[in-house]
């Protein structure tokens, strides 16, 4: 659509109203002269074109599927029915998730508010007034004069300030587009809370194996410790090595509480996160060890990540709400025509009857307005309303390049760690043969207490280690699922 240049503007503004007198339009011209003006200004950003994300080398070798984005229950697939429960369970009673619900409901409600600007206003008023009026009085008659009286009044009123150069309605769109985004969010919330509800079960997972590996090293100390004793009973060992053992033996019963206090910890924010009370955390069973399939990446990453995660639609509804601000500030700096009417009966003295024909009244009232000299204020308007265009742009650009490259790195993070989970396998299998034969080595009186220390030790790491990278191995899965979108599609919350 081609914008309409001041002359354009006021021509058909003085069509519309009136024919103005000659004297008025050659005054209006000459205010023309300075009349305030939209030039100079405009936005700067640019929104990215995904597929200028290039990713190919990064994600060379990893599978692609069409139907590889999460589901809307992705959490099924980790086989673990309290998770299904959890999750559903925190969906339903978060706090977050009522609020993020509510910040959707004002936006629409703004949103509605701008699209009632658009429409003609009428009310109907009614009252009444006892003054005593002065006998010098004009404008009432000459019989209520000097006297207490009453005045009644009805009338309806009339009012339309004319969307001519749709500037009201691109202040409706641009409400309505941060509606759209708000309510993008408030699916988004209940995708993050899944997340978090998931991440935290994994934690709680990774402290119950944090306690077996406590409970694992407080047996061999134990077994230790009993073999000391015996070995200093018979005189092959001496009062300090006992002494150490039982050293070590406390340690490990003091790692295994730790391990206890963790799994508290675990359970008490699951308990925030289903809205509960710390009682609901108690309940928790022991989470079966997720375990994540290999990793598949849906085909044509870039593009289809636009409408598969939340915050990159969201931002993007953004994006044009704010391009329809611009619009709407430029329509401030040309002509308007604004229409009001009135019509009623107003009747003055106690006994008059005020719905009578000769106490009828009526106005019309059509007025044209055009910003001469404003002190700037409509120009630091656009220039606002540009800024906040060029950021929503960039911040629109800022998701978008973070999330190719969260993609990118959690995939390359869970190969890792599947690498590393095999090598520690082997590392802990060879720590338990070391843990045995040093052990039966100091049975036999053939090697020091040491040897079966440092033995021991190496087995804990290893069981710390894979216990560890087992845990992030799901962690990681579960953040692989929110980074392509958490079961988003464009199409969930319309």
């Amino acid at each position: 659509m081609r914008w309409p240049n001041h002359g354009d503007a006021i021509m058909s503004c003085v069509n519309i109203l009136f024919r103005l007198p000659v004297v008025a339009s050659l005054a209006l011209c000459a205010a023309l002269v300075g009349c305030a003006t939209p030039g100079g200004l405009h936005p700067t950003g640019n929104t990215l074109d995904a597929r200028s994300l290039q990713s190919g080398q990064s994600l060379a070798g990893v599978p692609l599927s069409p139907t590889a984005w999460p589901a809307q229950d992705w959490w099924v697939g980790f086989g673990d029915p309290q998770l299904s429960e959890l999750i559903v369970e925190a969906l339903k009673n978060n706090p977050s998730l009522a609020e993020a619900a509510a910040r959707a409901q004002q936006a629409q409600a703004v949103a509605d508010s701008a699209d009632a600007a658009r429409l003609p206003a009428v009310d109907l008023e009614a009252g009444a007034q006892g003054t005593r009026l002065s006998n010098k009085d004009p404008i009432y008659p000459p019989y209520v004069l000097g006297h207490f009286a009453w005045g009644k009044a009805v009338t309806a009123n009339f009012s339309w300030d004319l969307d001519l150069w749709g500037g009201k309605r691109d202040a409706w769109e641009a409400a309505l587009g941060r509606s759209h985004a708000a309510e993008i969010e408030a699916y988004a919330a209940r995708i993050q809370l899944s997340v978090n509800v998931a991440r935290a079960y994994v934690q709680l997972g990774y402290a119950f194996a944090q306690r077996d590996v406590a409970d694992g090293e407080l047996q061999r100390t134990l077994q230790t410790l009993a073999l000391t004793r015996r070995l200093v009973a018979g005189g092959l060992g001496t009062p300090q090595q006992e002494a150490f053992a039982d050293s070590q033996a406390a340690s490990a019963e003091q790692q295994k509480a730790q391990a206890d206090r963790a799994i508290d910890a675990a359970r008490s924010s699951l308990s925030v996160l289903l809205g509960q009370g710390p009682d609901r955390g108690l309940s928790i069973a022991r989470p079966h060890l997720l375990d994540p399939s290999l990793v598949a990446l849906p085909d044509q990453l870039q593009v289809d990540l636009l409408g598969r995660r939340a915050d990159l639609v969201a931002a993007r509804w953004q994006v044009e709400a704010a391009s329809k601000d611009i619009k709407a500030a430029k329509t401030q700096f040309l002509p308007n025509i604004s229409l009001s009417a009135m019509a009623g009966f107003v009747a003055v003295g106690g006994s008059t009857n005020v719905f009578q024909l000769p106490a009828r009244t009526y106005s019309v009232g059509p007025a044209l307005s055009l910003p001469i000299f404003d002190g700037g204020r409509l120009r630091a308007n656009l220039a606002g309303a540009d800024a906040r265009y060029d950021e929503a742009v960039a911040h629109y650009n800022g998701l978008l390049i973070g999330a190719v490259n969260e993609v990118s790195d959690l995939v390359s993070a869970l190969a890792s760690v599947r690498t590393q989970i095999a090598l520690e396998q082997r590392a802990k299998q060879d720590a338990e043969k070391s843990w045995r034969d040093a052990l039966s080595a100091y049975k036999g009186g053939v090697s020091g207490p040491l040897t079966p220390l440092a033995s021991r030790q190496q087995l804990l790491l290893a069981d710390q280690r894979l216990a560890l990278l087992q845990s992030q191995q799901a962690d990681l899965s579960i953040r692989l699922i929110d980074a392509l979108g958490g079961g988003y599609a464009a199409t969930a919350t319309r």
